[in-house]
């Protein structure tokens, strides 16, 4: 291990086990973007207020998402002895007194806990693990999160925080590469690449200087995954990008964020600038002669900037549009030099790799694809959150387990993976496995990991308008293939919905199916993809707007709402399903 690297890992350990053994009541507030939308900002300022009018020794921070998101804002209370740990939901601002009241009395608030974290389970709280939404989980990515404050680099040096890359130094890049390779690590933005590769490729280029871009655009609606890591760990990142670059001999990176994640943002422009001080990142980099410069890069909103060429287009400061290939980033990237572009979790993934070694990496999954995948649900179910999984349960367990089922009395519909791009699939596959190979087989990708799940007071017609009319915003105009397309879509799509569907609709969607696909990118490629799997399964549907005028989740206004229509519809035709 580098000296100066162990002295900063052994420093951090030390203040880390100092502020363990303080005798201090140690609270931590969850603060996210998730949080925050509940007032979890003015719970931690009502809990550091509480806390000094009531004289409480305590120190509190704050802390990244325990993937709870519906019970936000979570907090964790420690106890002074350090001998018991308790995480605790919905703490919102006025339950702050009741909760800094059972701190001062020195006992537990089981009626708002989750579970026990350290120590033992009590007969009203049990331990954290066996609660449901734990159970299956193997928190590797996620292992940091809600432990650690993400704003401090010493607590990420303190849990294994850059021992990753501390090997990486000593390795050729050559070793790096096979090391990624032996586990398996695929992209984890859907297109499962392996990652290895195409660090290769970047290290065999021939050009220089060489870049490294992570890929922090995710504007898929329900996926937000990466707004998870990037809020809750942004070292975990970084470091990942120090180990690519050993290995690629990238000289600069760039981390491409969403405007949409102001807090991701911030969070990883103060973890680039902590990594500056202490010497892990600029020139001559722990004294090894290794130089590496990191720029948190802001997008503008674009959604096709998830591309790997309009993302480059947009730093470059051109528009977010993206290119056409070959020639492709390896060869010709950011300012038409080599360039490799991962998602945030496969960079994720590498100090995880060379910490401990390629099989323990992949000896947590049994399929074809290796590692943990985290996954974020949302839609019509009970608890929206996020988790972190090895790949292969099905659909089913996610919804049942983790999402904890559907929030109401109607049964479900179907769900979509993978973003609007990526389609509908029907209740009947819900027993498909979180692979790759199951959705391509039908024209579809899992994506960066957020699923939807909607029940049968969803119409059809109106969730692929909603798609479409994302894609036909979204469109950079760049084909007219794409851009036209998608108008059409949705020109037909709005005109069924009001009452006006013609019997040549669903074969004047198929030609734009067969169409699209001669677009220039994947956006336009992809765009027709939630029409052409809802004709698969859910064309019956269709032929009801069309030829019976009737929507039977009585969403369309325009026509007579059928039998799933909602109890404040007008009265109810008797459409079959």
């Amino acid at each position: 291990m580098n000296a100066r690297l162990q002295k900063l890992i052994d420093t951090a350990k030390a203040a880390w086990n100092a502020e363990q053994a303080s005798g201090r009541v140690r609270v931590r507030v969850t603060l996210d973007t998730s949080s925050i939308a509940r007032g979890a900002e003015e719970t931690l300022a009502r809990l550091r207020e509480a806390a000094a009018s009531r004289k409480i020794d305590a120190d509190v921070g704050i802390t990244g998402s325990w993937g709870f998101c519906w019970m936000e804002p979570c907090v964790t209370v420690r106890s002074a002895a350090g001998t018991h740990a308790v995480l605790y939901g919905n703490i919102t601002p006025d339950r702050v007194d009741d909760l800094i009241a059972a701190i001062a009395a020195g006992r537990d608030l089981p009626e708002l806990a989750i579970g026990v974290i350290e120590g033992n389970a009590t007969p009203e709280i049990p331990l954290l693990e066996d609660h449901p939404f734990m159970k299956g989980q193997v928190r590797r990515l996620m292992a940091n999160l809600g432990r650690t404050d993400p704003e401090n680099i010493d607590h990420y040096l303190a849990h294994g925080g850059y021992e990753g890359f501390g090997k990486a130094l000593e390795m050729e890049p050559e070793a790096i590469i096979k090391e990624v390779l032996d586990s398996g690590l695929g992209g984890r933005g859907g297109g499962g690449f392996p990652t290895g590769r195409k660090w290769d490729f970047l290290r065999n280029a021939t050009a220089s200087p060489r870049y490294l871009v992570c890929n922090a655009d995710e504007g898929d609606p329900g996926a937000w995954v990466n707004r998870i890591l990037l809020e809750g760990d942004p070292h975990l990142v970084i470091e990942g990008m120090l180990i690519a670059a050993l290995a690629s001999h990238a000289d600069e990176g760039y981390i491409y964020i969403r405007y949409e994640y102001p807090l991701a943002f911030e969070r990883m422009q103060k973890a680039v600038a902590q990594a500056y001080e202490r010497g892990l990142l600029g020139k001559d980099i722990l004294g090894t002669g290794k130089n590496f410069d990191l720029i948190v890069f802001l997008g503008a909103g674009s959604y096709v900037c998830g591309e790997e060429t309009g993302l480059i287009n947009s730093i470059d400061s051109y528009r977010g549009m993206p290119r056409i290939k070959p020639p492709f980033p390896a060869q010709a990237g950011l300012w038409n030099k080599p360039t490799n572009v991962n998602n945030v979790e496969s960079y994720a993934n590498a100090p995880l790799i060379l910490r401990h070694g390629a099989r323990w990496w992949s000896s947590v999954s049994d399929v074809k694809e290796k590692g943990t995948k985290m996954f974020t649900f949302s839609g019509h179910v009970k608890q929206a959150g996020c988790i972190e999984i090895p790949f292969g349960p099905k659909v089913r367990t996610l919804l049942e387990q983790y999402a904890g089922g559907l929030s109401g009395d109607l049964p479900l519909k179907g769900f979509q993976p993978g973003g609007p791009l990526s389609g509908v699939l029907p209740a009947s596959d819900i027993d498909l496995p979180l692979t790759l190979d199951p959705y391509r087989e039908r024209g579809m990708f899992l994506g960066s990991g957020g699923v939807v799940f909607f029940d049968q007071s969803a119409c059809i017609v109106d969730l692929c308008l909603f798609f479409l009319g994302f894609c036909e915003d979204e469109s950079c105009g760049r084909c007219t293939t794409c851009h036209g397309g998608t108008q059409r879509a949705v020109e037909i799509l709005r005109r069924i919905q009001a009452g006006g569907g013609r019997d040549a609709d669903l074969e004047n969607f198929e030609r734009l199916i067969g169409t699209l696909v001669w677009s220039n990118c994947l956006h336009g490629q992809f765009a027709m993809t939630s029409i052409k799997t809802s004709l698969k399964t859910f064309r019956d549907e269709y032929e009801e707007h069309i030829v019976d005028k009737v929507c039977r989740a009585g969403v369309c206004k325009g026509l007579m709402p059928g039998r799933w229509a909602r109890k404040t519809a007008a009265p109810v035709a008797a459409a079959a399903d």
